[in-house]
């Protein structure tokens, strides 16, 4: 008989709070960060993540404008994309799928890409970067 697909946690939904927890400054925590509202598992690369590394700045918050503009300027650390550019937005995408999804696994979502600041879903959101969902889950 076939054994089952490993699975990694469950995908979960994290507030900003949540995600502060995942910061990379308790040894015995995970280290997680969001791009583009995507929780990731950051902590097989401590190395860049972890307290005192040279991307820890990034990590336990959505950086996806820090990201985008390759900064690690506390102004940049925030999810908000608004007013970057063409070349900045290319390269968020770029950086989204070839680094973080390509490297390391999705955990979850942060609150703010399911749901507006008001609390109704995001119209916006699309689950195909949950990695786990097969519609027989559903049943």
């Amino acid at each position: 008989m076939p054994r089952p697909a490993e699975r990694g946690p469950p995908v979960r939904l994290f507030t900003e709070e949540e995600l502060a927890r995942y910061s990379g400054e308790e040894e015995d925590q995970p280290i997680y960060l969001a791009v583009k509202g995507v929780v990731f598992d950051v902590t097989s690369g401590k190395e860049f993540y972890g307290r005192g590394a040279p991307y820890n700045a990034l990590a336990g918050k959505d950086s996806s404008r820090g990201v985008a503009k390759m900064s690690l300027d506390p102004a940049d650390l925030t999810h908000d994309i608004s007013g970057l550019t063409a070349k900045e937005l290319e390269a968020l995408d770029d950086i989204f799928s070839k680094v973080y999804k390509a490297k390391y696994p999705i955990v979850g979502y942060t609150a703010r890409r399911i749901l507006n600041e008001d609390g109704s879903p995001n119209l916006d959101f699309k689950p195909e970067d949950q990695p786990h969902f097969d519609i027989k889950d559903e049943f």
